[in-house]
């Protein structure tokens, strides 16, 4: 299996930079090729731009979808945002590695979907969801945070952390396609004993151990939808193999 990982972090020596070096090695300890993006380290430009294009399809008006798919067909993307293009392209399972930052990704991450994530190549049209460009390819999300497991219940003072996530998870990652794994926790992390930070690379090195045996969240298909998009009234199959991404329980 062909694994990308991209890691958001700004600190080299953080836990979330320690659960990067964790799946690396466990991924290559598998037998899996591994590419890594320190999206930090490489001072990756997260700024969408018209800078992206080196020839415009409307030189006066930016649209940066049909910028993005014009910049495409005629090889004319930004370097940076085509290798990293590519990167996607090639991986089987894409692996998130970041801090939670505001109940969301940090900004860097953010910006290296806005310009890597491109129309007409990873989505377009009715190009979404189970018909989205990056289908068939799994994608991971593992995340740290200082909050502890019980706040983030759904009942709790913050909420369900899938429902935080799910812009992430569903907005972006499920919309182009992927088959989206339950993501990976490392609860309160900056006040926890090294033992227990030892435990939860630990778990996370068994996660990937066992990632095949995992359930991927319940997605829309646009297989229950007619042509405008109308909700069509059939059951899901139970026998999936999906799980839910409102009824979560623990991830790690």
């Amino acid at each position: 299996m062909k694994v990308f990982i991209v890691h958001a972090h700004p600190e080299p020596q953080s836990f979330s930079a320690a659960m990067k070096g964790a799946a690396v090695e466990e991924f290559e300890r598998l037998g899996h090729q591994v590419v890594v993006s320190d999206l930090y380290a490489m001072q990756f430009n997260a700024v969408a731009s018209i800078a992206d294009f080196t020839n415009r399809a409307n030189p006066d008006y930016c649209v940066y979808a049909l910028e993005q798919r014009h910049a495409v067909q005629n090889n004319t993307l930004a370097p940076d945002a085509k290798a990293e293009l590519d990167k996607l392209l090639w991986c089987d399972l894409l692996v998130l590695n970041f801090p939670i930052f505001w109940f969301s990704t940090p900004a860097i991450l953010k910006g290296w979907i806005d310009r890597v994530f491109v129309s007409g190549v990873t989505y377009g049209g009715k190009r979404f969801y189970d018909r989205g460009g990056l289908r068939g390819k799994g994608a991971l999300v593992s995340v740290t945070l200082g909050g502890q497991e019980h706040m983030f219940d759904p009942e709790s003072v913050h909420g369900a952390l899938e429902s935080m996530l799910k812009p992430l998870l569903q907005g972006t990652l499920a919309y182009v396609g992927f088959k989206v794994y339950r993501p990976f926790v490392g609860w309160h992390v900056p006040y926890i004993s090294n033992e227990a930070r030892t435990e939860v690379l630990a778990a996370w090195r068994r996660r990937i151990r066992h990632l095949d045996e995992q359930p991927t969240l319940v997605m829309p298909s646009l297989n229950d939808f007619d042509d405008a998009l109308h909700p069509i009234k059939t059951e899901r199959k139970a026998d999936s193999g999906e799980t839910n991404i409102a009824a979560q329980g623990s991830f790690v």
